[in-house]
């Protein structure tokens, strides 16, 4: 009889620990930034980037360039969060598509409006008509919007190994 209370104990016990939503977290989990919910890609810290209305300027002269960007997130992939837009802060500069390294990390969809800093490179690319509207069917767009894109565009984009949100 003693057996079986022991038994039942140890399984309820067993039970409970097995069953909790919340995974258990050591220390060096919570002290590495790359589980902080901040981090995505390879963890990169803030330190000694440029503002993204100071790279447009510097791709006038190249077609890439390895540069830490911080900026402001405009716009996010809501399928996956597999890209996201930079918005600048001067009026009448363009946007900045950024993807990710590898296709191997997502960023989260309700990023809009934060700030972030990324590692990787800029180039400049022309967008075919069909990425193009991939991506406007990505964003949310209606199917007279997609169906108005007609021409590739030429622009400077961003393939990010890491980016770090700021605020």
């Amino acid at each position: 009889m003693l057996k079986k209370f022991i038994s039942a104990c140890c399984a309820a016990v067993l039970l409970t620990a097995c069953g909790s939503d919340q995974p258990a977290q050591t220390e060096a989990q919570n002290a590495n930034p790359a589980s902080d919910g901040k981090h995505f890609g390879a963890v990169i810290d803030a330190s000694n980037a440029i503002a993204y209305d100071e790279l447009i300027p510097k791709m006038t002269a190249t077609d890439s360039l390895a540069v830490k960007v911080s900026g402001k997130v405009g716009e996010v992939c809501q399928k996956k969060g597999c890209w996201m837009m930079l918005v600048p802060e001067q009026a009448g500069q363009p946007e900045m598509r950024v993807t990710f390294k590898d296709y191997a990390f997502f960023m989260p969809k309700d990023l809009t409006g934060k700030r972030v800093v990324l590692e990787g490179y800029a180039y400049v690319d022309e967008t075919p008509v069909d990425v193009l509207r991939h991506y406007a069917e990505d964003a949310g767009k209606s199917k007279e919007e997609i169906e108005k894109i007609t021409e590739p565009k030429r622009e400077v984009a961003y393939e990010a190994s890491g980016v770090v949100i700021v605020d």
